[in-house]
């Protein structure tokens, strides 16, 4: 009977949890997360925020006897250290765990940057069930809210506060929204929309520092001071990661896996935000924090971890997101590539645009706002990586006929291969 250890309570760790339990009956499963709420979904607690759903709306298994029922055992605590030697794990508090097959799946921790002031009451990040209580009790109707950062996780936050009726202020160091997911049409697109919905937003701005509390006093680098009731750090995140640098596995950005999501050490895997996983579109290993990605890692490690071999098709890199109503959408790369083509249409009257990056005659990413008809068309471009041929001119001079092309290419390239693996019976 062998003991598997689970680092981290979130999708991932619970799918992973599931799976081995499905799998293996009769092997001990411990599931460890470190918050004293059962596992929960942090992408709900935005709806949390609007008072869509209360707190066991976020929990991700909903019957209070659900762990208990499939014999995994959930253990409060935070590692600290893992010795690969002696298969074991020091946690927090002094505990040890020994275990047989283990498997990361620490997520993400919140970037604090280091500004004067951010440890102030009255300035927290969004990341946790504790947050969202802290915030729920200061974001009242009225109240000035300062957020800094405009990414994708910063634009869900943002979408909340407006619903909660607040007076939003939107700090952004790039130099438009959501840079690292839009390019600057698609950007500025977003900005203009949340700009007319009454969101105030400066991007290439920094908050320099706070100064003061109840109320906020915030310095900007732009030489104003904003006075706020509460701040909101979204800077983006990091793979949890750090309680791995004496160990002997191997970590890059994230925790590098191989296709089966085995890391550096054997026995030991990982899955979903802290994993760094192999890109079959760019061909190089990614850290992809989306939860489709968390949940096919963690089903791929947890059958590995019983002897059932099972492969990674590939890591979907996919960003959809709502901001204020607007839907925009990112896929593969959508900044190009060195020597790469682009076509790219702006449609300001009805908010929308749609722009593709090239590699030869592949898409090889692309940026959409405004557009909900057919993207995913655009996705299966992108992750098939369909040749175009003739189709690519015509997306050079209207890239909104995407779905055409993709039927065109995609039934013709399906249709070609499928003669190939025919001709090989």
């Amino acid at each position: 009977m062998r003991h598997h250890v689970i680092l981290g309570a979130g999708p991932a760790g619970v799918i992973a949890a599931e799976t081995i339990r499905k799998h293996a009956p009769h092997d001990r499963v411990t599931l460890v997360g470190d918050e004293p709420e059962p596992p929960y979904s942090r992408m709900a607690i935005p709806y949390l925020l609007v008072g869509n759903i209360d707190e066991r709306g976020t929990y991700l298994r909903k019957h209070p006897g659900h762990y208990a029922a499939l014999g995994i055992d959930c253990v409060a605590g935070r590692a600290t250290a893992v010795d690969t030697q002696a298969r074991r794990i020091t946690l927090h508090d002094g505990r040890t765990l020994q275990y047989d097959r283990l498997l990361l799946a620490t997520g993400s921790r919140p970037v604090k940057p280091p500004i004067p002031g951010v440890t102030l009451p009255g300035v927290h990040h969004c990341w946790t069930l504790a947050d969202a209580r802290a915030i729920q009790t200061l974001a009242k109707p009225g109240a000035r809210v300062l957020q800094l950062g405009a990414g994708f996780i910063g634009c869900i936050i943002m979408e909340a506060l407006k619903q909660r009726g607040v007076q939003l202020t939107v700090v952004e160091m790039g130099d438009r929204m959501v840079p690292r997911m839009m390019g600057p049409a698609a950007g500025g697109m977003i900005r203009r929309w949340c700009e007319r919905q009454g969101v105030r937003v400066l991007t290439r701005t920094r908050i320099e520092a706070i100064e003061r509390a109840a109320p906020l006093r915030v310095r900007l680098s732009d030489g104003q001071h904003v006075e706020a009731d509460l701040v909101i750090i979204a800077a983006g995140v990091k793979p949890a990661i750090d309680f791995l640098q004496a160990s002997d596995i191997r970590c890059l950005q994230g925790v590098l896996t191989d296709e089966r999501m085995q890391t550096s050490v054997p026995g030991v895997y990982a899955a979903g935000d802290c994993a760094e996983a192999f890109d079959k579109v760019s061909g190089t290993t990614i850290v992809s924090a989306i939860q489709p990605n968390a949940a096919e890692q963690a089903r791929v490690a947890a059958l590995n971890m019983v002897g059932l071999r099972a492969e990674l098709r590939g890591v979907t890199q996919i960003n959809v997101l709502d901001t204020l109503g607007l839907i925009s959408t990112s896929f593969g790369h959508w900044q190009g590539v060195p020597g790469g083509e682009r076509a790219e249409v702006v449609d300001e009257v009805h908010h929308k645009v749609v722009s593709l990056a090239f590699h030869g005659d592949r898409v090889v990413g692309c940026n959409t706002v405004g557009w909900t008809d057919h993207v995913g068309a655009l996705r299966g471009l992108v992750e098939g990586q369909v040749r175009l041929g003739a189709w690519k001119e015509t997306l050079l001079r209207d890239p909104t006929q995407f779905a055409a092309a993709y039927l065109a290419c995609a039934q013709s390239q399906h249709r070609w291969s499928g003669a190939l693996d025919g001709g090989r019976r």
